[in-house]
């Protein structure tokens, strides 16, 4: 209902001479009306009068729809406090068939730019249930973020060099000898998985035995990372989840013009702001002149942060400075990490080092992603990369669908661990909490079905206003709460929650429920039927739009 207020704000604020970002609540005693809003107390310290005279200035400058807000008051410090009129959420909820599938876009991101890096897998193996959170997590903020107008790139992190793709190459290499017929001893540290037989095989049908007594790993690295990037796409293909942009991180060790490499570059950064010292061997950034600190024998002390270990490899925080520096390079707006717990350590130390550089950290947004424990028959199954018994995101999916998939790794707050329940997730029965969601759908399908086979029903735009002669509690409830959609967006994607969408998805559901029990739609009369008829088609859409930022289905039957 905001949309009837947010340009009226705008409208009184500029003939008084001044402008603010404008942000509603709802009062949660009934009697302070249906929203406030808090811009009069925004703009007291800068116009410098009582915020209960600038909240009564704005009123009088105001110019409302009389069908939807029936009374305007101020309150408390200063308060704005609406009252909408009785039937202002069906004349609203016009507005839901209208703009059809774009109802519920925002603005808060409009004309900004924002990267999501999610997934950010290295290609040693297939993708594991743990990394499927992370997934389909930062899938979801990103279709949150576009909904709310951010042109939003979707990008995939990656490293192909180092040790575990060393072992990776030799991984393959010793199954490829197999082959040949030779006798290996395989390490119990290398990769395990079937996996990397058939990478080998692969080799052998194209190269045969010619690389026997080759010790140089290029081929079967490139190979193996060839096979597996084309494996780790088509699985997130079957979520719905592709990625605009890739970014090697082997990138940031390579020499640039200056002689020097982006990893080379942070350190000289730091140095010169009198941040790095070089102890044990190593390269340290004083974290601790940050307030970095931790707790020894009930005694708090600083702790500093090791960049390069005394070996010369980097540590994890060296790349991920300079990755994000690049992403400020590319004058991005809003930058979401999308991370599993093991990072929770790491990322306070990249926001510090972009801080003490001179970047707007605050720009850079980090969802951390707790851990995930499938059960098989109340068994746990254990994830590991490196086993052949591993418990792929693919077998995931041909369990119990991409749908559940999807909808079981948002459903709960994303800092919680996750039990992801597999015979839950494949009951066809209320019960199961996305049958729920998309049985609401399907039921309001079969309703339109039936309207248009026995009563000829065809939508119409000139029929909409047939929405303002409903009265029945239950209509006014289902429209109200439809009309809740935009802010739920909006919450969601500013909050990085995308469970937060699906607690409201399932109050519509339940409010639809109620309503369909109340309220009977076919074989009542024409002037009663059809009213109904366009307020289901405005949840259908609502279900939808919802169903599509999910990226889950909209059955039509089930």
């Amino acid at each position: 209902m905001k949309e009837f207020l947010v340009q009226p704000l705008r409208d009184a604020l500029q003939s008084l001479g001044t402008a603010a970002e404008i942000q509603f609540e709802k009062p949660a005693d009934e009697k302070f009306g249906d929203l406030s809003t808090n811009v009069a107390m925004q703009l007291a310290r800068d116009l410098k009068k009582n915020p209960r005279q600038i909240a009564a200035d704005i009123v009088s400058k105001l110019v409302l729809d009389k069908s939807v807000v029936e009374k305007v008051g101020v309150a408390g410090a200063g308060f704005i406090n609406f009252y909408f009129a009785k039937g202002a959420s069906l004349v609203a909820a016009k507005e839901i068939l209208l703009k059809g599938a774009t109802y519920g876009e925002g603005t808060v991101g409009a004309g900004q730019r924002a990267i999501v890096e999610y997934v950010s897998a290295n290609p040693t193996g297939p993708l594991t249930v743990g990394r499927g959170r992370g997934a389909v997590l930062g899938d979801t903020i990103a279709n949150l973020l576009a909904a709310q107008g951010y042109a939003v790139t979707r990008e995939y992190y990656f490293n192909n060099a180092g040790r575990q793709m060393r072992i990776l190459a030799d991984s393959v290499r010793m199954r490829y000898l197999e082959l040949c017929g030779d006798e290996v001893s395989y390490p119990e540290d290398y990769y395990q998985g079937d996996y990397i037989k058939d990478i080998a095989r692969n080799i052998f049908e194209t190269q045969g035995a010619s690389l026997r007594y080759s010790q140089e790993l290029t081929l079967f690295k490139e190979t193996a990372e060839a096979e597996i990037f084309e494996s780790i796409k088509q699985t997130l293909a079957r979520l719905g989840i592709a990625h605009d942009a890739f970014f090697n991180e082997n990138t940031l060790y390579e020499i640039g013009e200056s002689g020097t490499s982006r990893l080379d570059d942070v350190i000289s950064r730091l140095r010169e702001k009198g941040y790095i010292e070089e102890r044990e061997g190593a390269v340290w950034f004083k974290t601790s002149l940050l307030g970095k600190k931790k707790v020894e024998d009930k005694i708090e002390i600083g702790v500093d942060t090791v960049l390069v270990k005394s070996t010369g490899e980097p540590s994890y925080r060296l790349p991920d400075i300079a990755y994000h520096i690049n992403k400020f390079a590319r004058d991005f707006d809003l930058m979401v990490n999308v991370f599993g717990a093991d990072h929770i350590d790491e990322y306070p130390d990249v926001l510090r080092a972009l801080k003490v550089l001179g970047y707007d950290e605050t720009k850079v947004k980090v969802a951390i992603n707790q851990f995930v424990t499938t059960t098989v028959n109340g068994e746990v199954v254990k994830m590991s990369t490196r086993k052949g018994n591993a418990d792929t995101l693919d077998a995931l999916i041909d369990d119990v669908g991409a749908d559940a998939t999807r909808f079981f790794f948002i459903m709960r707050n994303k800092e919680t661990h996750l039990n992801f329940d597999l015979e839950l997730a494949k009951k066809q029965t209320p019960d199961n909490p996305v049958f729920y969601l998309q049985y609401a759908h399907a039921r309001i399908s079969g309703i339109l079905r039936l309207a248009v086979s026995e009563k000829n029903f065809v939508a119409s735009a000139n029929e909409y206003e047939l929405l303002t002669s409903l009265t029945v509690k239950e209509e006014i409830d289902l429209a109200k709460i439809l009309l809740e959609f935009p802010a739920a967006i909006e919450r969601a994607a500013l909050t990085l929650e995308p469970n937060r969408l699906i607690t409201y998805l399932n109050g519509v559901a339940e409010v639809f429920h109620k309503f369909y029990h109340e309220c009977r739609i076919i074989g009542e009369p024409d002037a009663v039927m059809k009213p109904r008829l366009y307020l289901i088609l405005a949840a259908r859409q609502v279900f939808q739009n919802g169903f599509k930022i999910l990226g889950i289905s909209a059955p039509e039957k089930m």
